[in-house]
């Protein structure tokens, strides 16, 4: 019998493969044992080529050559990791390797690692692959009893090389054409930009917000208080006049006002879902400050390292069936502190099952995180870890607790006015059942609390008080009114958390948890790409952060101007997601999908070549670096100081004249041959020296003007210029 090699996406996880399958003997970049080799990649070993690897023609920036569209994009290795790939190449493709296990994180991307791997080095060998929700032995030992054959994920494969191809041209496309179009080095990407114009439309909003007065009036009936609201438009409460309201409360003072009506409901607040990344690193942002960036980073290290948690990267809120007797079992496990909640998430020591928790038809990739089953230390952890992981275990046990039920008593007070009749709302509630809020607020440190659940943040009905027994016709006396003046407030910058929630339901906010399931696949990105998105506007500086807020730059405002909408727009991008979702499922072709893409970016192409928009990004580093290399070649004009800024000096190379300070900004600049197609004479240093000493040069065939805006020529005896041309000139 032949060798097994193993291929995992990480040195880690490939040491925990290894010691699970006996592998102990150490190799280059390897384990090996009796049956199987475990090797490993570094992240991507092998990407697509760029643009000048294609063809040479493409490594100079220019219009004439886009937009590049080749029917392939062929791969190379990275060089970094060019060590590691031939490791993996010379084992997979070994004489004594009859089968091969394709072991990379069970997802989009880690399908992607191993077929590009195994594609360049050109195997053909067949190839199993490793499924697996976590890190343990046991679900590692379990993984390789149900081992899938390769093809079973040939539609995820088609969806990733889609993924990957799509951005690389719009990407590469977009980028160089708007960047010759503006002379910046603009990133433009099928992605990225939506998710800015996300942030920009915030700004915009938030920039051009005018704030309006209004006041609320209050009335203190004795044991209970009231808020005046108009019934036409329940429930507002505001009063869009400061003197309107004062007149109101100022009438109602001593004035009998009549209960009109107390009802009460009992109502019920289902416990919350178990998390999916972006939900966990939306709620991480909002208790702990954590970005998502660094939420997914810890949750990874929990799921690597520490095999605390299930596979982070998941889009799914649910768990299968055949997974509640392990939850039953993780639950029995949990460290000690969590130990005094357990019994009410398994009443008679059965996990109560709802389509909430357990519905096998919203189950993706990957089940809902929770935490494994084996024990583990918390206070060995990071203090991130140890955060994090209190988090996924409150809320393991409160998805399986009751529901929170409460009385909600709404009553309704009239109260006679000077010329009409005022209402009042009051509000009370009375816990009746405290559920699931009994497991601590998520976030909180560990502690067996079952005190009514009093965490740090309280839903805004547990600020109402209970009310005094009121039924109709009941009377009270106004006692006193107060006038709150306040003015409406402009949305809030983003933040992490909801950056995210706009990224998942593709800019729409949506608080129906149906139609966001059915909007499912529509986002801006997957979960597990969302955080370094973020982190590239940051990085492209295009985006800001500002404490906990996420900014558009003056910048990234730009950008947008600039952009048509096709690409800046989030719902096009969720279709786009949307189509790869289905790829995967085989319900939609991968080449249609390519072809939509590469019409795409002609389209951006032309849009950028044919934009006339007037957008003046500030000089880049880019920019800059060009201008310097053309000051340090050209050569000094005598006594020659520039027209335009008036401070550098005048320099010339062999097709034009410039500034000194063209590094700095100055875009003072005489083409030699600006005049000749007008009939002119062709530049020289004698002449522009003349120029600039004397503003005129008469010639034998005409005269040559200059001024702080313009060069011009007129042949004798004409009043008309044949031939100008500004002295500042800027690329279009």
């Amino acid at each position: 019998m032949g060798r097994t090699v193993v291929v995992a996406e990480k040195p880690s996880v490939g040491r925990d493969i290894a010691r699970v399958l006996k592998c102990t003997q150490r190799g280059q970049g390897c384990l090996i044992g009796q049956d199987y080799t475990v090797t490993w990649a570094v992240g991507h070993l092998v990407t697509l080529v760029e643009p000048d690897e294609l063809d040479e023609k493409y490594k100079r920036w220019q219009f004439d050559t886009l937009p590049i569209l080749p029917e392939d994009i062929p791969l190379k290795v990275i060089r970094q990791s060019a060590d590691q790939y031939k490791v993996v190449r010379d084992l997979i493709n070994a004489a004594d390797t009859d089968r091969l296990i394709c072991a990379t994180d069970a997802g989009r991307e880690g399908e992607l690692i191993f077929r590009y791997i195994y594609h360049k080095a050109k195997c053909k060998k067949p190839f199993d692959r490793l499924w697996i929700s976590s890190m343990t032995d046991e679900a590692i030992s379990e993984g390789f009893r149900t081992i899938q054959p390769g093809e079973k994920y040939d539609g995820l494969y088609r969806s990733a090389q889609c993924r990957s191809q799509a951005d690389w041209l719009v990407g590469m496309n977009a980028s160089r054409a708007f960047t010759l179009r503006y002379d910046t080095l603009l990133s433009v990407g099928r992605v990225q930009t939506p998710t800015l114009a996300l942030l920009v439309k915030r700004r915009k909003e938030i920039e051009d917000f005018k704030p309006e007065e209004y006041a609320t009036v209050t009335a203190d009936f004795g044991d209970y208080k009231g808020v005046w609201f108009d019934p036409k438009f329940d429930p507002d409460t505001h009063i869009p006049k400061i003197s309107d309201a004062k007149a109101i409360a100022e009438g109602l003072k001593g004035r009998t006002g009549t209960v009109k009506s107390a009802e009460t409901t009992r109502k019920k607040d289902a416990p919350p879902q178990l998390f999916d990344l972006t939900s966990l690193q939306r709620d991480a942002n909002r208790l702990l400050g954590f970005t998502a960036d660094k939420t997914l980073k810890t949750a990874q290290s929990l799921y690597e390292t520490r095999k605390a948690i299930t596979y982070p990267r998941t889009d799914s809120r649910h768990l299968p069936p055949d997974m509640i007797p392990r939850v039953v079992q993780t639950m029995k496990l949990l460290p000690a502190a969590y130990q005094p909640l357990v019994p009410p998430a398994l009443p008679g020591g059965k996990l109560p099952v709802s389509k909430r928790t357990v519905d096998e038809t919203k189950v993706t990739d990957h089940h809902a995180i929770i935490p494994t089953a084996q024990r583990v230390n918390p206070e060995a952890f990071s203090p991130d870890e140890k955060q994090l992981y209190d988090m996924i275990a409150r809320r393991m046990l409160a998805a399986f607790y009751p529901a929170h039920e409460y009385d909600a008593t709404k009553v309704i007070t009239v109260v006679p006015g000077n010329a009409r009749e005022h209402t009042f709302r009051t509000t009370g509630k009375v816990v009746i059942v405290n559920g699931w809020r009994d497991v601590a607020e998520l976030g909180e440190p560990p502690a067996a609390k079952s005190s009514k659940g009093k965490g740090k943040k309280k839903n805004a009905e547990e600020d109402e008080t209970p009310l005094p027994p009121l039924s109709p016709g009941d009377t009270r006396i106004v006692q006193k009114t107060e006038v709150k003046e306040d003015k409406t407030k402009p949305p809030s910058h983003h933040n992490d958390a909801s950056l995210l929630a706009a990224m998942e339901h593709a800019g729409r906010e949506i608080e129906d948890e149906e139609l966001a399931r059915q909007m499912k696949g529509m986002g801006i990105g997957t979960p597990a790409t969302r955080a370094s998105i973020i982190e590239r506007l940051l990085q492209v500086g295009y985006a800001q952060r500002k404490g906990k807020q996420l900014i558009a730059t003056d910048k990234g405002m730009q950008l947008i101007a600039i952009m048509p909408q096709e690409i800046a727009s989030p719902e096009m991008t969720g279709r786009w997601e949307l189509a790869l979702e289905q790829i995967t499922g085989g319900k939609q072709d991968a080449e249609k999908f390519m072809d939509s893409i590469r019409k795409f970016s002609t389209f951006l192409v032309n849009y950028a070549r044919n934009n006339r928009a007037a957008v003046e990004f500030p000089d880049d580093a880019r920019r800059k670096k060009r201008r310097q290399s053309l000051v340090s070649r050209g050569t000094p004009v005598d006594d020659c100081i520039c027209p335009v800024c008036k401070k550098g000096s005048v320099l010339e190379n062999d097709r034009t004249f410039f500034c000194a300070a063209a590094a700095d900004g100055c875009h003072f600049t005489l083409w030699k041959d600006c005049l000749t197609k007008g009939g002119g004479p062709e530049l020289n240093a004698r002449l522009v020296q003349l120029l600039l000493s004397n503003q005129v040069v008469r010639g034998s065939t005409g005269v040559i003007t200059i001024d702080g805006k313009q060069i011009a020529y007129f042949p004798h005896g004409s009043q008309t210029a044949t031939a100008y041309r500004p002295l500042t000139y800027t690329k279009k």
